[in-house]
């Protein structure tokens, strides 16, 4: 499972009550939601790597199980 990093994040109180009811219709957590968005956005922008990303959350007992199938 990936490490997440805690951080404080302050919201304007509208845009947390945007979220909120965005995120309860598609049946997620407030916080997923955030993650969802900015995942997709750093998608987008061509800023997600897909390849490097999946590497790092790859711990080095899976690269090295991968590599002698």
């Amino acid at each position: 499972m990936s490490q997440k990093k805690r951080f404080l994040l302050r919201l304007d109180l509208k845009l947390y009550e945007v979220l909120e009811k965005w995120s309860a219709d598609e049946l997620r957590s407030v916080n997923a939601q955030i993650e969802y968005l900015l995942t997709d956005a750093a998608r987008k922008t061509g800023r997600w790597k897909e390849d490097r990303q999946k590497k790092v959350a790859e711990s080095p007992q899976e690269n090295a199980e991968s590599e002698d199938l």
